[in-house]
Formats: structure tokens, C-alpha cells, sequence
């Protein structure tokens, strides 16, 4: 039988957030395909992003206003970053729309979906990094997205 604390638990974890994301989905379909893993310790492995399925050429949008930081190759695919206040999302394979310096909208065109890099086409890998002293940490994006929650353990005393 459930004690009261963790039913309340359950029904604060299944109740809607209280606002609108704050981020929207780059793209029109929101599959997600694989999500966020993070890393153990910053050089370890794991998936600092989630991705999303995406057809070749469809538009990648804005996921909410800020300034490009980054547009242009990495390696072997087009990446394009955007500054949101403290938080980065970023956003590839791409043919970017946009170059470094612009200021964006959210909803805006900022390139078109393409190929290359370690994910499988018709996947875009969609990133976001939060400012930690002087770097970034990567973070879920589903944390602005709306598909992200936290848990809060409470203490038997609480009950």
C-alpha cells in the first residue's frame, strides 16, 4: 500500500507543467529516437543530446530566441549553436540559414536538415549546454522542452 507521501509524489510527477515550455521542437516531428546520457565525467562517453527524427531538407527552426554563436562545418556535418541566456542549444546535421552574430526568433528558420556525422540520416541530434564558470555543461534538453522532470526524494520523516 502506498504511504500518502509517495502518492503525492506519483500525482505531482503525472500533473502537467504549471507553464509552456520554454524551448519549442526544431523540427515538426517530436519522435524521439534516442535520449539524453549523460556522461560520467566530461572526457567519458554517453549522448550529450537527444535526436529527433527529421527528413532530409526539412526546415530546422530556432528553439527559442537568442544570438547564433556557431554556424558552419564541424568535422564532416553543418552545426549550427545558439546563446539563449545561459543556456546553448545546438543543432546538426544542418545546411545552415544563419550565420554567427545573428539574432534569431523562436520558430525561425535557421537551415535545413542534411547529412553526415555519427548519427544515422534522417536523424537530428538536437543539444544543449548550460554556462558552468567558465564552460558548459551539457544538459537534457527535454529540461526545456516539457519531457523532462525531476524527482524529489523526500525523507520517511516527511511522511
Amino acid at each position: 500500500m502506498l504511504r500518502l507521501g509517495a502518492l503525492l509524489l506519483l500525482l505531482a510527477a503525472a500533473a502537467p507543467p504549471a507553464s509552456p515550455p520554454a524551448w519549442s521542437w526544431p523540427t515538426a516531428s517530436h519522435a524521439v529516437v534516442r535520449g539524453f546520457e549523460a556522461p560520467a565525467t566530461v572526457y567519458a562517453a554517453g549522448h550529450r543530446g537527444v535526436d529527433v527524427r527529421a527528413a532530409p531538407g526539412e526546415p530546422v527552426r530556432a528553439v527559442a530566441d537568442g544570438t547564433v554563436a556557431f554556424a558552419g562545418p564541424v568535422v564532416d556535418r553543418g552545426v549550427v549553436a545558439i546563446d539563449h541566456a545561459g543556456v546553448r542549444s545546438s543543432v546538426e546535421p544542418v545546411t545552415p540559414a544563419v550565420h554567427a552574430g545573428d539574432a534569431v526568433r523562436r520558430g525561425e528558420v535557421i537551415g535545413r536538415m542534411s547529412t553526415g556525422g555519427p548519427h544515422p540520416a534522417g536523424v537530428l541530434h538536437l543539444g544543449a549546454r548550460v554556462r558552468a564558470g567558465d564552460g558548459w555543461v551539457y544538459v537534457s534538453p527535454l529540461l526545456w522542452l516539457g519531457g523532462a522532470r525531476r524527482a524529489v526524494l523526500l525523507p520517511d520523516s516527511a511522511w
